[in-house]
């Protein structure tokens, strides 16, 4: 009894880990509170005092007090009230980003947000001034804005094109900053993410190295790329794991078994436990979609495949971030090599491997 009550709240347990790593995919935790650090105090008070000065100037403008420059007055204070309206927008801009977007958790989410407020400001901001300076409706200002941007479209299509990119970027997000993605030839970490191009911090570089270490070349291209080819995203939030293998050949008279054992047992302690979460999380997934059937292995698993020169592949697969690929297959190289090494009368490699 004691036993069944125990398994009982184990798998309890295990549900609720799976639906906290869920909500971790969707949600972002809880942060402290966002403080304004001094330099942000110091640039509102400044905007506050731009604002005031600019509201003083605009009322002495009201007494006629510049009677030698009467004619000008009204077009200075139009300039004035347009400028006050800027400094205030940039004032607002800056309390949301430091109270709100700076609430969020997730580094790239406060990089999108932070995009996305920047250009909302921009387009508001030349909405009022144009409204302002040209004594037009707000609608008519909107209209005129817009005939502007399909004029500068039609004009510099491309890079239209990468701005609508960017907004594909934005709203379907096929890879964020941090993301490690491939797409076309171009493989590498997102590091930026403009109004036009992507940045990525190339990785491998099949020219450079033979391995997933930072090239230290930095590759851009149009945002308008993705639209038309497949983005492969390897750490995508809601599984950012890939499966990775390590074959060794060995020959048919070697102990299967033996080998099966070592293989799984040292891949296990080195990933099982962080492996064992993370496929239940996937597991979890699949269950949402039509290919819930799908055999997903807690443990790291080892197979034997025919090889086509006489001898057996025994490969081992277990489930690593994609960052750590290179790191931990090296790792698990070495440790799989001391282990099977030390029983030559079990395990016996190819003559060429031979020590």
């Amino acid at each position: 009894m004691a036993d069944e009550l125990r398994t009982e709240v184990e798998q309890v347990k295990e549900r609720e880990d799976v639906k906290q790593a869920l909500k971790q995919t969707t949600a972002t935790a809880p942060q402290d509170q966002p403080k304004a650090q001094t330099k942000d105090k110091l640039w509102l008070g400044t905007h506050a005092i731009i604002l005031i000065a600019l509201g003083v100037v605009y009322y002495l403008l009201q007494f006629r007090v510049f009677g030698f420059a009467a004619r000008y007055v009204p077009y200075v204070q139009k300039f004035d009230k347009a400028a006050a309206v800027v400094v205030l927008i940039l004032a607002i801009a800056k309390v949301i980003d430091v109270y709100l977007i700076g609430s969020v958790s997730s580094a790239s989410a406060r990089y999108t947000l932070r995009r996305v407020a920047k250009l909302l400001m921009v387009l508001l901001t030349i909405l009022i001034v144009i409204s302002i300076l040209f004594s037009t409706s707000w609608y008519t200002a909107l209209v005129s804005v817009g005939v502007l941007s399909i004029v500068v479209g039609l004009a510099i299509q491309t890079p239209m094109t990468s701005f609508l990119g960017w907004i594909y970027i934005l709203v379907r997000a096929p890879y964020r900053v941090g993301d490690r993605v491939k797409i076309g030839d171009a493989t590498g970490d997102v590091i930026d993410v403009s109004y036009l191009d992507t940045t990525l911090w190339e990785f491998g570089g099949g020219d450079l190295l033979s391995t997933d270490h930072p090239t230290g070349r930095i590759i851009k291209f149009p945002n308008s790329k993705v639209l038309s080819s497949t983005v492969y995203n390897y750490s995508w939030p809601v599984f950012p794991y890939v499966w990775n293998e390590i074959k060794f050949s060995v020959a048919y008279e070697s102990d299967l078994e033996f080998i099966s054992e070592t293989m799984q047992r040292i891949a296990a302690e080195e990933v099982g436990e962080r492996m064992m979460k993370q496929v239940r999380v996937f597991r979890e997934i699949l269950a949402q979609t039509p290919v819930d059937q799908l055999e997903v292995r807690e443990y790291p698993s080892v197979l034997f495949r025919v090889n086509a020169n006489t001898w057996l592949d025994a490969i081992v697969r277990y489930l690593v971030p994609p960052k750590e690929a290179g790191r931990v297959k090296t790792r698990l190289i070495k440790k799989l090599l001391a282990e099977l090494n030390a029983a030559p009368d079990r395990v016996m490699f190819p003559k060429s491997n031979a020590r």
